[in-house]
């Protein structure tokens, strides 16, 4: 009998769905679905880095992802499914109620943004990270050390002090906190109970400075000295947390119902999409995975005996079996990739929609479709141009910091940087600073990883730019010295997080068996231009000089 499993991935935008042959990795049927609400551009305001997502969206993307995945299935797919696991993006959290109930999906705060998820860009907390490294710093214990040392505005206890600081109505009804990718197992398994739902490890120990080290998450004492608002959460959380190879339940009849699965279905300890898009990728040790889309997320899997007792400084920690369980994982990543050339692509968009949507010489429906299709052109034309570019004639020079700094050493309060125009630079030539930025970005966490002594063999990309952008791609190999290789599946994260559905439901006895069973390899590999390399590096320098200026006297 054929045994399937199902792979969620929740990223920043939409659900992907993935249906797998549990036995070869076989992709039997997919389905994505973008979220309505947020898709809207409801409840964010990028001018002051507020993001939140409602958690309707979640549940609406859940119940039609894997309904349309199973109708365009093969007969019979549904009843034998085994295993369902996700991944989200994070840290994503929102405040619940003592039921364990998002407060959104109560009447009263259906649409107040502070009783949403709070999305991983969201940068609203920077006061509340500030004040938990000033505290970390000079507490007997550093809850920090093990998270690289520095807190960030885009984890979870600082966007869940800022909230209750916000907002009296939410912080009154608030009882606990949830990570999105520990709420979505415990909704379809029927325990979201925040003292008894099983809590990601991958989630608790990157974001949450949770450690078997010091009993797990910091202390009531340190909580209430950063702000007594935190006073009584530490309780009403978590004391043990756990790896995706271990279940949380089965499908409650519920929601069984609801996808049109049984209630055999094995559910997984959620994580988060890179972790389990490194699985996904057959992450082995000695590689350096990442996952590029929108910011990007860099894992690695270091064996126990490698790692020993380093603490590396300034990446976005190191947990163990956060990726492979019975290995620590790392993680280290930029806030800003594909993010930065959506950016330059709004900002070239800007006469099309202010001046020809607003333009009495077309029809409104030509007006529509023209704006369409430039809109559609740009980033391709740009790439076009930037790629007849060589590396001597590229003078402009670019941070990639327009969301902050995620690592090394966290900051949000960075911003971007564009230096070396003139009145002969045109929209490729910054287009190519741009990439060239996120490269060098690149560049300096591998530097980090090196110096720390973590060995790297190879560089593994994934995500869709991988995929779609050999101009982007290739740049990052120059820059970097170092070959890539791209995973052939464009469900990297949702095949990890099936992976991990299949050993859950008892397919396999190891993540590492369903990685050699179900992995798709690799689709083609990009090697660098040693000369060019040669030239980056000395753009490289530039680079650095003209980062720690803007740190030092523009943040």
């Amino acid at each position: 009998m054929k045994k399937y499993v199902i792979g969620l991935d929740y990223g920043s935008d939409s659900c992907r769905a993935v249906i797998a042959d549990a036995l070869n990795g076989e992709e039997i049927a997919t389905s994505v679905k973008y979220y309505p609400r947020w898709k809207e551009g409801r409840y964010c305001d990028p001018r002051s880095n507020r993001y939140r997502q409602h958690p309707l969206d979640y549940i609406d993307v859940l119940e039609e992802s894997i309904r349309e995945a199973l109708a365009n299935a093969p007969v019979g797919v549904a009843e034998n499914v085994v295993g369902m696991a996700f991944d989200t993006t994070g840290s994503t959290p929102v405040l619940t109620n003592e039921e364990g109930l998002p407060l959104a999906m109560l009447p009263e705060f259906s649409e107040n943004p502070n009783a949403m998820f709070v999305l991983w860009k969201d940068h609203t907390a920077v006061k509340e990270a500030d004040e938990i490294n000033t505290l970390a710093r000079k507490w007997e214990i550093d809850y920090t050390a093990y998270e690289g040392g520095i807190y960030s505005s885009e984890w979870v206890w600082a966007k869940m002090l800022h909230v209750l600081r916000e907002d009296e109505q939410v912080r009154k009804a608030a009882h606990s906190w949830v990570e999105h990718c520990d709420w979505l197992p415990g909704l379809i398994t029927g325990n979201c109970k925040p003292e008894t739902m099983p809590r990601s490890r991958c989630a608790a120990g990157h974001k949450a400075m949770w450690h078997k080290l010091w009993g797990g998450l910091p202390s009531e004492e340190f909580l209430t000295t950063l702000d007594p608002l935190l006073a009584g959460y530490r309780s009403r959380l978590f004391e043990e947390t756990y790896p995706s190879n271990v279940k949380v339940g089965h499908l409650s009849e519920e929601w069984a119902g609801r996808l049109g699965l049984t209630t055999r279905v094995a559910v997984a300890v959620g994580a988060f999409d890179c972790h389990m898009g490194a699985v996904g990728a057959q992450v082995k040790p000695g590689d350096f995975v990442r996952v590029i889309g929108t910011s990007t997320c860099d894992i690695m899997a270091v064996p126990y005996d490698e790692i020993g007792e380093k603490l590396i400084p300034g990446i976005c920690g190191q947990v163990d079996g956060s990726v492979i369980p019975g290995m620590i994982g790392l993680e280290a990543g930029q806030s800003g990739f594909g993010d930065i050339y959506a950016w330059f692509k709004r900002l070239l968009e800007w006469p099309l929609q202010e001046i020809v949507g607003q333009s009495t010489l077309l029809n409104d429906e030509t007006k529509e479709k023209l704006i369409a299709e430039v809109a559609d052109a740009i980033i391709p034309a740009l790439t076009r141009e930037a790629e007849k570019v060589p590396v001597t004639e590229s003078t402009i020079l670019a941070t990639d910091w327009m969301n902050g700094r995620r690592t090394p050493d966290a900051n949000q309060l960075l911003q971007g940087t564009i230096t070396g125009l003139t009145l002969g630079s045109s929209a490729p030539l910054i287009f190519r600073a741009l990439a060239e930025a996120t490269a060098y970005g690149s560049k300096a966490i591998i530097d980090r990883l090196l110096e720390n002594g973590i060995e790297i063999k190879q560089v593994v990309g994934i995500g869709g730019i991988s995929l779609k952008s050999p101009f982007v791609m290739q740049t990052l190999s120059d820059v970097l010295g170092m070959s890539i290789k791209v995973a052939k599946t464009e469900q990297a994260c949702a095949f990890g997080a099936a992976m991990f559905a299949a050993v859950t439901a008892g397919v396999y006895e190891k993540v590492e068996d369903a990685q050699d069973a179900m992995g798709h390899g690799f689709a083609f590999e990009y090697h660098p231009n040693m000369e060019n390399h040669a030239l980056y590096s000395e753009l490289y320098k530039k680079y650095q000089l003209m980062g720690n200026f803007t740190e030092t006297h523009f943040t």
